[in-house]
């Protein structure tokens, strides 16, 4: 079992810049990578970023150059950098993390943006 618990999220304006944390705990060993997933209202969920252990990156193509994914291995944590964030960024932000077998997901965390 995998444990995630994001922080970070809240209200910024326009422009501004948000930077998303995901703690994992437990069989930690596990995990292959880790990533973002995003909800805004009446909309499916979306991937946002993902990464693996070793490093490489994917971003959805909505984000690219605007936000930045990260991850510490040694802390067990994963980041998301916003930058530039405009309203329709506006959602719930979901950590999730894989194994060979599972996906786990946090519980997710606010972000609004108000233009």
């Amino acid at each position: 079992q995998v444990q995630l618990v994001e922080s970070g999220g809240g209200l910024v304006q326009a422009g501004g810049s948000l930077r998303l944390s995901c703690a994992a705990s437990g069989t930690i060993f596990s995990i292959n990578g880790m990533g973002w997933h995003r909800q805004a209202p009446g909309k499916q969920r979306e991937l946002v970023a993902a990464i693996t252990s070793g490093g490489d990156t994917n971003y959805a193509d909505s984000v690219k150059g605007q936000f930045t994914i990260s991850i510490n291995n040694a802390r067990n944590t994963v980041y998301l950098q916003m930058n530039s964030v405009k309203p329709e960024d506006t959602a719930v932000y979901y950590c999730n993390a894989r194994t060979g077998r599972y996906v786990y997901w946090g519980q997710g965390t606010q972000v609004t943006v108000s233009s």
